[in-house]
């Protein structure tokens, strides 16, 4: 279940290594998504004839069901669909848990600016990336980092990540870590999608910092902008603008 660049990956990752693996991918789920390029999870799945789902409750109709694994799904799966899964419901989660929940978590770790990200596969239980962690990756954030330097270094780590512990996981070979166990060590937030339109305006009496913190933050093509009000009108905001602008 999944979408964009990562979940074209993870997905192609499990076609070329049925056997090895000794799994089947019988069917998939997916919707598009407007940073898909190239080879899609719907592509692959049409060319390798695995059936399309149309919807979560037509996992209901599926038989011998082991594993579900979610990857940049856009559905919160409910109870009902994640005890579907005999063995494990898991999902790949672009980001460091359980500092980074929810959405945007790259632009609020350059926000934080925190010193290291990772990725990370857990358990899928009820409520928003709460399940317990199987298996993470982390690396440091380079000075400077924009949010899409950040975004293309995770998926390049989640694929590490996914290719290294697939195996282990289709096995059963992990030792669950409740996020709770972690939450005093490494703290923890839980974003929502509409924060990042409020960090998205910018204040032009910010300190320079600070407007460049929030456009490195928030500017990632194809979405919208930053932007800041002047005299008035809606001024949109990217680096090479910044020395201009004020």
């Amino acid at each position: 279940m999944g979408s964009k660049a990562i979940g074209a990956f993870c997905l192609s990752e499990l076609i070329n290594r049925q056997d090895e693996l000794k799994a089947e991918v019988i069917a998939v789920l997916t919707k598009a998504n407007k940073l898909d390029s190239g080879e899609t999870v719907s592509s692959l799945a049409k060319e390798n004839e695995i059936p399309v789902l149309t919807s979560l409750n037509d996992l209901k109709e599926i038989d011998d069901l082991d594993i579900i694994l979610s990857v940049q799904h856009h559905e919160i799966l409910r109870s009902e669909h994640i005890e579907l899964a005999s063995q494990i419901a898991v999902n790949l989660h672009m980001a460091p848990l359980p500092e980074y929940r929810g959405c945007n978590q790259f632009t609020f770790a350059i926000l934080d600016e925190a010193k290291t990200f990772g990725t990370t596969l857990h358990r899928l239980e009820p409520g928003i990336d709460s399940g317990s962690i199987l298996f993470e990756k982390r690396f440091p954030i380079p000075e400077k980092c924009t949010v899409k330097e950040l975004y293309e270094n995770t998926v390049e780590t989640s694929k590490k990540l996914f290719s290294e512990k697939i195996e282990d996981l289709i096995k059963g070979n992990y030792s669950p870590v409740s996020q709770s166990d972690l939450e005093e060590e490494r703290g923890s937030s839980y974003h929502y999608r509409h924060e990042i339109d409020e960090v998205k305006k910018i204040d032009l009496n910010w300190p320079k910092e600070k407007i460049e913190k929030h456009i490195r933050a928030t500017h990632l093509p194809p979405f919208p902008p930053p932007y800041a009000i002047k005299n008035g009108q809606k001024v949109e905001l990217t680096l090479d603008k910044l020395d201009k602008i004020k």
